[in-house]
């Protein structure tokens, strides 16, 4: 990453306008929202556009394995082959139980400190990223059930790697929808949104008589006045996502949960 550029754009059609002046370099940004709301996609068309501008991107998968993912894009006539012979895209999967298991172990060795070394445990040594992409938070939560402290320790070690690397992150997970509507919802994890630099929030809304429509928000981003508004969003064939940031979800949104 150039170190003179201050801020990442997505090239999102329209979602940058959300922003102002784009994310901030070095960010750690949670894309979350329902089952079907399109997660995955807004970051695989991250990732896309990130390579475009010739930035390193790895996208570690805890869930869909390489060639699914590698499905999606070309579906939206993205060429992931191209980008990995050009060394810009890693598309790896993980098993997230290796995870609890090394810090079980790193945790034990340390006498129950806090000396975990993040990168041995995720970080490909032959690729050095500009961005990091992470499907899902969700996924690596479940392997350390039962052991929730053990899943914080980790996350604050994470989140302090990738602020000493100065990598640019989009950590997807999967919550109850919807989490920030202003309903009564309460989190798991919830130290992980104090510790994320940003939110994307992405809503899949039923409407009256049973049409659903997708949304997004920038729910937070540090050092960054944001737009505080949902707008329409559509997935697009051929394209990807687009987001319509003149196209405020008011009276939907009232009517959405009325039966909630």
């Amino acid at each position: 990453m150039d170190t003179k550029e201050k801020f990442f754009k997505s090239g999102i059609k329209g979602f940058d306008k959300l922003l102002g002046k784009g994310i901030p370099i070095g960010s750690s940004v949670l894309v979350e929202g329902g089952p079907g709301s399109g997660k995955t996609i807004f970051c695989l068309q991250l990732a896309n556009n990130a390579c475009l501008n010739g930035k390193k991107v790895l996208y570690m998968s805890f869930e869909e394995p390489e060639k699914k993912l590698k499905e999606h894009m070309q579906g939206f006539n993205w060429n992931p082959e191209k980008f990995e012979k050009q060394g810009l895209l890693r598309l790896k999967r993980f098993r997230a139980i290796d995870i609890s298991r090394s810090v079980e172990a790193m945790l034990s060795e340390a006498k129950r400190e806090l000396l975990i070394d993040i990168h041995p445990i995720l970080m490909p040594k032959d690729f050095s990223p500009d961005i990091i992409i992470v499907d899902s938070l969700s996924s690596i939560a479940a392997a350390f059930s039962g052991k929730e402290s053990r899943f914080r320790i980790y996350m604050e070690q994470f989140f302090r790697y990738l602020e000493r690397s100065n990598i640019t992150s989009f950590l997807i997970r999967e919550v109850a929808h919807p989490t920030h509507l202003g309903m009564t919802y309460s989190e798991k994890g919830e130290v992980i949104s104090f510790l994320a630099d940003g939110i994307i929030g992405l809503y899949s809304i039923i409407e009256r008589y049973g049409k659903r429509s997708s949304a997004i928000e920038v729910l937070k981003m540090r050092g960054i006045n944001i737009k505080r508004k949902i707008v329409e969003m559509k997935i697009v064939e051929n394209k990807g996502i687009v987001v319509y940031p003149n196209s405020i979800l008011g009276e939907k949104l009232k009517t959405t949960f009325s039966l909630t």
